[in-house]
């Protein structure tokens, strides 16, 4: 299974990742260094948001979350 961690990268190049991951062994991993610095959260949205809307924009979800629509009316 392909998992996505966030981490931060110190000028020395040391990763540091920001939450706990359990492997079975050792595994290999590829990083991709973002423009912004360690404490902006934007890209992060932003590169997060078309995977949601892909999962999101779906016939399924919007059956799932209609009685939500149907309490506001």
């Amino acid at each position: 299974m392909i998992q996505t961690v966030e981490a931060l990268i110190d000028e020395n190049g040391s990763v540091s990742l920001l939450e706990e991951v359990r492997l079975p062994g050792a595994r290999r991993a590829l990083v991709t260094i973002l423009e912004e610095p360690a404490g902006d959260k934007t890209g992060t949205a932003l590169l997060s948001e078309a995977a949601l809307a892909a999962d999101w924009n779906r016939p399924e979800e919007d059956e799932a979350w209609s009685h939500l629509q149907q309490a506001r009316s």
